[in-house]
């Protein structure tokens, strides 16, 4: 039985494989393409977590896609709202057909005889085959199936509910209930403001706190803009400004850590007032954008410290007990339910297996190449957004580069395509220089970088657009050559 194939394949439905569907039907509209999806549903993130208050950590405007605008009220979206906008992508621009739901790639494998990938895929309990010349991943950075749980002494006693947010139970009912949240980070800063509204008192247990800035929901330079210009008009204006504003604050706060944290507790007081302990719950070990700020909408989080609907721990859990939590202190917090958000395993491509010629190859082993290819690794891309601005930016371009080397390829006549090392080596640095812990935890499974481009990953939108927009293909790093049996690299396609 012969296997079906295709000019790419694009694994992930979610923001990053329905984006680069739409770059690669705009920029090589002869080129066939499939999307294979794990899950049964089009949406990614966006689709997966629906836990109470499930939003964005970046404005729509730089989240959004560069060629769609943005037309909702809030620029802080909530997560239904992200997720019919990527829907409206897909089904706008002929996408949605070209899905293959319930298909989990478990492997990839590459032949320079023929210049073709053949992947593995998982579907209805047996193994499907299809075979592609160019493989674009866009599964993400994290495991789907579980979040990170730390093992926590005596869980097992815990006598109430006990939820990750990855996986939130439709039946949760904490109206007027004891919540405890664990965590400090993006998901628990969400979650305590919105539970807030419905349970009895929710605390936000924390190890060591996080930067927490407060910003509103909506972006009314935006919504004015939008109301006197034309949509794309506007959009881009204001994904200029948004992107600008990020770059600037995010160069200030490494050049000048102490003042950026000297100003961002200010504004945390300014909102909590001058008793509130400030020091010990809302002043990070760390230097600004060593980790990722945290984002409260119109004040949501310290609103509901006011109110006293929220409070917030910090200390160390000593035990989990029948009713809760004993802590290092000897202080105890009862808990109806308790949220465990701490966090995600990160994982890349999808932990698919990687075989090149006969060879395994796992990402670690392997050199970043203008942070979307692997050193020795032919057609294949993986998208990976910035951890200093939103995912999308980053998403675009590298979707926007994949179309620019198969044009390319189509141009010179060649079929393959592979970042090739300098010959001597050259100095290597960890791929992400980011302290959180789900960085730090898998650090050994992520590759390196180098510390000199193409091998650099910049974390700069503004810089990454003029390499990867318009910066060479052909730049005397990637290796262009040609299948090795043209004849039976025709017969396969």
């Amino acid at each position: 039985m012969a296997i079906e194939h295709f000019d790419v394949l694009i694994v992930g439905a979610g923001l990053s494989g329905i984006g680069a569907a739409y770059h690669l039907k705009r920029d090589c509209p002869k080129k066939t393409y499939a999307i294979l999806e794990a899950r049964d549903a089009i949406g990614g993130t966006w689709d997966l977590f629906r836990y109470p208050g499930i939003r964005s950590d970046s404005d729509m405007y730089t989240l959004g896609y560069a060629f769609k605008p943005w037309r909702e009220a809030k620029a802080i979206a909530d997560g239904p709202s992200i997720l019919k906008y990527v829907r409206e992508t897909a089904d706008e621009n002929g996408i949605t057909p070209h899905i293959r739901y319930s298909h989990k790639v478990k492997r990839a494998s590459w032949s320079s005889e023929t210049a073709t990938w053949t992947v593995e895929a998982e579907h209805d309990g047996r193994t499907v085959k299809v075979s592609c010349n160019f493989l674009s991943m866009c599964s993400g950075y994290y495991n789907y199936d579980a979040g990170y749980t730390p093992d926590f002494p005596g869980v097992e006693r815990f006598q109430g509910r006990l939820v990750h947010p990855q996986h939130w139970p439709e039946d949760l009912d904490y109206a007027g209930k004891t919540v405890v949240v664990i965590g400090s980070g993006a998901t628990a800063v969400t979650l305590v403001p919105e539970m807030a509204k419905d349970a009895g008192h929710v605390t936000m247990l924390q190890r060591s706190p996080t930067y927490v800035v407060s910003r509103p929901a909506e972006d009314g330079i935006a919504n004015w803009l939008r109301a006197k210009l034309p949509a794309m008009t506007a959009y881009n204006i204001t994904r200029w400004k948004n992107v600008g504003m990020q770059l600037l604050f995010f160069n200030i706060a490494r050049k000048k850590p102490e003042k950026t944290k000297e100003r961002l507790l200010g504004l945390v007081r300014e909102h909590l007032g001058p008793d509130y302990d400030i020091e010990t719950h809302f002043t990070p070990r760390y230097n600004p954008w060593d980790q990722r700020l945290c984002l409260v909408p119109d004040a949501d989080l310290f609103d509901s410290l006011k109110a006293g609907t929220s409070s917030v721990v910090t200390d160390q859990i000593e035990t989990f007990t029948e009713t809760g939590i004993l802590l290092k202190s000897g202080q105890t917090l009862d808990a109806d339910i308790i949220v465990t958000a701490t966090g995600l395993r990160m994982q890349l491509l999808g932990e698919m297996e990687m075989v090149v010629d006969g060879q395994r190859i796992a990402p670690h082993e392997t050199t970043s190449y203008k942070g979307m290819m692997f050193s020795g690794v032919p057609n294949l891309a993986s998208t990976f957004g910035y951890t200093n601005a939103s995912w999308t930016l980053k998403a675009d371009l590298t979707a926007e580069y994949v179309c620019r080397l198969l044009n390319h390829m189509d141009r010179t006549g060649t079929t393959i395509c592979t970042p090739r090392l300098p010959e001597g080596g050259m100095e290597i640095e960890p791929w992400l220089d980011f302290s959180s812990g789900y960085v730090q935890r898998a650090l050994k499974i992520l590759p390196k970088q180098g510390a000199k481009t193409p091998w650099k990953v910049h974390q700069n939108y503004a810089l990454d657009l003029v390499t990867l927009r318009y910066g060479k293909v052909d730049d005397g790093t990637m290796e262009f050559s040609k299948a090795k049996a043209p004849a039976r690299a025709k017969a396969a396609a």
